[in-house]
């Protein structure tokens, strides 16, 4: 059962990521270098105005990959994009978005909102099988796909409604000898935090670690992250923890595995919150500057 509590205001990496990778209105152009901001396109696609049943449709969508479908018991995106508050018309960025799994889905529910879908070089080069079967023939045209590095990252300021970060956010602590540029996770969140609207959301899902240790050195050896950790950085960042589901709790594992190992695959004990970005004081504009 999806239970929600409101809260106050190591592995080869293409291993890693091939794990990872099973992982509307008219907008300001923008560029796939990353050069400039980054910035959604206009879409097309009509869907229900219930956001609830939107969701469902997305999910039920026969044009969906066979693949995907595969997944679906154990990601269970109902309870995720329940819990994001995803809706048609809204502009969502799906941070390290791996194969497509859920820019797919979002891509189905926003419908004449759009989608960004960001991967660094080496989600792209590790997902690119999934990545290619997700767009090919044009398909999902509300969706706009970055390319670039973390650092090399730039949004339109608020311009999004929502972002997520699906078993990813613990990767901007890795830092393996080759194969994957070095992510500055203040800078990415700052980032993340300017490109989203006032009030807007971002959802985390991520394996749990046990606490203490290290960050770099749990991630490395065990690909998980200390949900203290993780709160701290995005509480650092200017959000608000808003809530957290027990949707995916297991207390079978006991954090100590890495997430590879078949004992716990797919079924770790993941950690579900939702942040915000808080909207601006009475004394402030839009933007949050002081008048």
């Amino acid at each position: 059962m999806n239970t929600m509590r409101a809260a106050p205001v190591a592995v080869a990496f293409a291993v890693a990521v091939s794990a990872w990778s099973l992982t509307g209105c008219e907008f300001k152009s923008g560029s796939n270098s990353g050069a400039d901001a980054a910035s959604l396109p206009t879409a097309t696609v009509a869907q229900p105005d219930d956001a609830g049943e939107a969701i469902k449709a997305a999910i039920a969508n026969s044009a969906r990959l066979a693949d995907d479908r595969t997944q679906d018991e154990w990601r269970k995106p109902a309870a995720v994009l329940g819990f994001l508050q995803v809706k048609p018309g809204m502009r969502v960025l799906d941070v390290f978005a791996g194969g497509g799994y859920y820019t797919e889905l979002l891509s189905y529910v926003v419908g004449d909102g759009a989608v960004l879908a960001y991967n660094n070089k080496a989600y792209t080069n590790y997902a690119a099988k999934e990545l290619e079967a997700h767009f090919a023939g044009g398909r999902l045209p509300n969706v706009k796909r970055i390319e670039v590095e973390a650092g090399d990252l730039k949004l339109v300021p608020g311009e999004l409604d929502a972002a997520i970060f699906i078993r990813s956010y613990h990767d901007v602590y890795w830092h393996p000898k080759e194969g994957w540029a070095p992510v500055d996770g203040a800078r990415l969140l700052k980032e993340v935090f300017s490109g989203l609207k006032p009030g807007g959301v971002v959802v985390v899902q991520d394996h749990v670690a046990n606490a203490g240790g290290d960050p770099s050195e749990v991630v490395g050896s065990l690909h998980r992250i200390d949900p203290a950790v993780l709160k701290r950085d995005f509480l650092a960042a200017g959000f608000v923890l808003d809530a957290e589901s027990d949707a995916f709790r297991n207390p079978a594992d006991d954090h100590t595995v890495l997430v590879f190992d078949p004992k716990v695959r797919h079924h770790t004990d993941d950690v579900l919150l939702r942040f915000r970005k808080p909207l601006p004081a009475a004394n402030e504009n839009a933007s949050g500057t002081p008048e």
